[in-house]
């Protein structure tokens, strides 16, 4: 029987990963975060750290394929857990830093340097699950809680700068934020299915942020006030039924997920609103696609997406990872990867990718770290 030979129709994906090395943190937990550095130069050890029980590990990427320890920070609490971390540096003397809070709701930040907690932030009355850094200013840190609200500090002088929540916030655990690259809104979802947007680029606001500079608490007797923001500049609870785990910007547009098997590509307003005008008591939505995937219906589960937002990674309950390429014009047309390896089983709690997608981690409920490198 003659083979039919349909050009295209079998093309294969743009995307090809292969396993090259994985290995198991030896404090038998799930390991929740993983982060690459991006404030790194070309030339530069490619490092990332993962958080895990009490525990903050920074691994390098050789090139060989092989992931080496290069140091680990264990907290003096046992009780403590790490659900995220981040990285930023010393505008002064750029050295890095590393961000890392969970359970106990303690902003701790980290030296690799001189490898010791150099200080720490109290403020969110229960745990932080996901913290940020604005994308043009390393010193302004975001941070979501448990305790219902967000917070922006400044890194520099140690002050919480805005509160948002309150009469209009979140009404139940913060899981996921995200600022976008211009540095002007903060979109948020959680617990209480909704999604949320917060301009930070209003007055009020921008001029906290100056005034937090300007701060010093050993040549005053007064706190600093704090911004209150108690009002979104948008909100929706029509794009997802259940917790929303994980929120990222994509350009002007938004990525958010549940515990629904998709990943949500929408924006406020209709699709004919190309200037992203928010508007406080309009609450509708337009979706311009879904990325579907299977086997992912329990929650804190998070994608990522590289540096330059060309591709997309999501983990599954029963340790697969699908990978989109996301560079394309049209969504519809973002075809996805399918990541398996037969040690593999465990829920895939986050992944991350270098900065240019060449190196993909992601990390598992079974204390396993697992690096995949693009071949094609």
């Amino acid at each position: 029987m003659r083979k039919r030979n349909i050009k295209g129709k079998f093309k294969r994906n743009k995307l090809q990963y292969k396993c090259s090395t994985y290995l198991k943190e030896d404090h038998g937990q799930p390991v929740f975060g993983v982060q690459f550095n991006y404030h790194t130069k070309d030339g530069d050890p490619v490092l990332f750290a993962t958080v895990g029980s009490n525990r903050v590990t920074v691994y390098e990427c050789e090139e060989s394929g092989k992931i080496t320890l290069v140091q680990a920070y264990i907290d003096a609490d046992a009780d403590e857990s790490f659900y995220t971390c981040a990285w930023t540096y010393d505008d002064v003397s750029h050295e890095p830093l590393l961000v890392a809070a969970g359970a106990r709701g303690i902003i701790r930040f980290l030296s690799p340097i001189s490898m010791h907690c150099v200080k720490h932030f109290i403020g969110h009355g229960q745990s932080v699950n996901e913290l940020k850094f604005h994308p043009k200013d390393p010193n302004i840190l975001m941070s979501v809680s448990k305790d219902h609200a967000l917070r922006l500090w400044n890194c520099k002088t140690d002050v919480c700068v805005v509160i948002f929540g309150g009469v209009d916030g979140h009404r139940d655990e913060v899981l996921s934020g995200d600022i976008n690259l211009e540095g002007t809104m903060i979109v948020s979802c959680g617990m209480d299915h909704s999604l949320k947007i917060w301009r930070i680029d209003k007055a009020e606001i921008t001029n906290a942020i100056e005034e937090s500079y300007k701060y010093t608490a050993n040549k005053t007797n007064k706190t600093f006030k704090t911004v209150a923001q108690h009002y979104p500049d948008f909100s929706t609870r029509d794009i997802h039924r259940n917790y929303v785990d994980c929120v990222k910007w994509m350009g002007k547009v938004v990525l958010s997920k549940s515990c629904e098997n998709r990943i949500v590509c929408w924006k406020p307003g209709s699709l004919d609103d190309l200037d992203f005008t928010l508007k406080p008591t309009d609450s509708s939505v337009s979706i311009l696609h879904q990325f579907d995937f299977k086997e992912c219906d329990i929650w804190f589960m998070r994608f990522s997406m590289d540096f330059w937002q060309r591709i997309l990674a999501m983990g599954t309950q029963y340790g697969r990872v699908f990978v989109w390429d996301i560079d394309v014009d049209d969504p519809t047309l973002a075809r996805a990867t399918v990541l398996t390896h037969s040690k593999c089983g465990s829920a895939v709690r986050q992944t991350n990718l270098s900065k240019n997608g060449s190196i993909l981690i992601y990390v598992c409920d079974d204390s396993t770290v697992w690096r995949w490198d693009r071949v094609r």
